[in-house]
């Protein structure tokens, strides 16, 4: 059946173009489905333009906006198994992880159904008896949400659940490699009572059917999270019509722990924190920064647990970590450890395809680990976007922090030690959207997400992610009108 959905339909795209999903663990087919093309992501647009200037969503109610955001939270509940099979047959990921990540859409839905009536402006008090001076929030008018393909459904619902509830449209585009969640979010939103228009869906690559979205003068918002490289040409290419720009672009995350840190939890944590969803996260900790005097005990024993981590697909219940997302992915993977040995890096596990013929048909990469790196090296500078992990050494909190701002990225990074005035003193000077303590990973809708630098422009989540899709208006209103006499003798 036609996979698009455009004004409250479900249509074939008029490119005529398919493409084969398969999954990542094993190359087992998952569908075909339709590619849309230049006119279809047109048609997106113009349905949403009259959604907006024309139908009824920008006026209705905030409370009955955040109601059906509350409704579409149910049915994502009530259908979790359902989606996070697919999650998981489109990115290769073990089901475990997809459950997890469909629990973490349903919260984000609920957070913004609950919020959408609060803060709908405030009254300014002029001192003047005769005016009413107002601050209000107002719709901004069409959104193209552009989303990535390693967390599909999540990425997605951060960018639809506050456009919907700041009162929006929007044309949704996912990754042409992870789809079939997005599908599935499009049909709970018809079914939880959203008008004709006011969402619309385009599958396909970027070229064809995310390229019109940015350049679309009806568009007035671009919301992409991706690589950097394609985030700048959508930055310069929205730039043409001026329109709101939110990026989040991707991090390469620094992890430093301190010689005085709890270290069978840091150690437990710098796992996690890099060969999660093998490292295909953007705030992974790729960055091991590890004070000197513990640098050998502790990168052996990281090392021996990461060349014992158990690789496998969606329905192995032993695997800990699953495949990349496409062999060109891994090609490229590989190409950032080859550079990095290269540049002096030792190579202490990992660092090719695992020879276990029951993986062959998966885009799997060993969980790696690159010792002896500096600050200057590509490695250790770029996103690999891998299961890759370098290590550094530092002996002063100085060092430490110069090391770990020494990026053109700024999304995340990790401070462990036991002393609280060196964890608040080292936080306070990372420049990162996200710092965590003794911690690695764990966000919650209710606080801001976003970057320092070329890591992004703007913030999801929280009050600030519904900001986003807010314009804010001063409204002052004279209560009583005379003539001033400005220009007379």
């Amino acid at each position: 059946m036609p996979e698009l959905y455009v004004n409250g339909a479900w249509v074939s795209a008029s490119s005529g173009g398919r493409r084969t999903i398969r999954c990542p663990a094993d190359g087992s087919l998952v569908a075909e489905i339709d590619e849309a093309g230049p006119d279809d992501a047109r048609a997106a647009v113009g349905a949403a333009y009259d959604a907006f200037h024309s139908g009824p969503w920008p006026t209705t109610s905030a409370l009955e906006r955040g109601d059906l955001l509350l409704r579409v939270a149910g049915l994502l509940e009530r259908d979790a198994a359902e989606v996070a099979l697919a999650e998981s047959r489109d990115t290769g990921k073990r089901l475990v992880e997809s459950e997890y990540d469909v629990a973490d859409v349903v919260s984000v839905f609920r957070h913004y159904g609950g919020i959408a009536a609060e803060n709908a402006g405030r009254v300014v008090d002029t001192g003047r008896e005769d005016v009413l001076s107002r601050v209000v929030h107002e719709p901004l008018g069409v959104c193209a949400l552009i989303a990535p393909w390693n967390y599909p459904l999540l990425q997605a619902s951060w960018k639809v659940a506050p456009c919907l509830a700041a009162g929006n449209t929007f044309v949704l585009k996912p990754s042409e490699l992870t789809p079939h969640t997005s599908i599935i979010l499009m049909r709970l939103l018809e079914e939880a009572g959203l008008p004709a228009g006011v969402g619309n869906l385009v599958l396909g690559a970027g070229a064809d059917a995310a390229a019109p979205l940015v350049e679309d003068p009806r568009v007035d918002l671009v919301s992409f999270t991706g690589g950097l490289v394609t985030g700048r040409r959508v930055m310069a290419s929205a730039a043409e019509t001026v329109k709101k720009v939110a990026l989040e672009l991707g991090g390469k995350n620094p992890n430093i722990v301190f010689a005085d840190a709890d270290l069978e939890v840091a150690l437990d944590f710098a796992l996690t924190a890099v060969f999660l969803h093998s490292g295909q996260v953007c705030s992974a900790g790729a960055r091991l920064l590890v004070e000197e005097s513990i640098h050998d005990d502790f990168v052996d024993r990281l090392v021996e647990r990461a060349g014992s981590i158990r690789l496998g697909g969606p329905h192995d219940p032993k695997a800990e970590t699953g495949p990349l997302i496409s062999a060109a992915h891994r090609d490229k993977v590989a190409a950032y450890v080859e550079a990095g040995v290269a540049e002096g890096a030792v190579l202490r596990c990992g660092g090719s395809a695992p020879e276990d013929p029951d993986l062959a048909q998966g885009f799997y990469f060993l969980p790696t680990v690159l010792d002896g790196c500096t600050r200057g090296m590509t490695v250790t500078q770029d996103e690999s976007f891998g299961p890759v992990l370098t290590v550094e050494t530092f002996t002063s909190e100085d060092e430490a922090v110069a090391t770990a701002n020494d990026s053109i990225y700024g999304l995340a990074g990790a401070v462990w030690t036991q002393d609280a005035g060196k964890a608040q003193r080292v936080a306070n000077r990372l420049r990162m959207g996200t710092v965590w303590i003794n911690d690695y990973h764990p966000y919650v809708p209710q606080a801001e997400w976003g970057g320092y630098k070329q890591s992004g422009v703007g913030r999801e989540l929280g009050e600030a992610g519904l900001d986003e899709y807010r314009e804010t208006k001063h409204v002052w209103h004279n209560l009583r009108p005379a003539v001033q006499h400005w220009f007379e003798d």
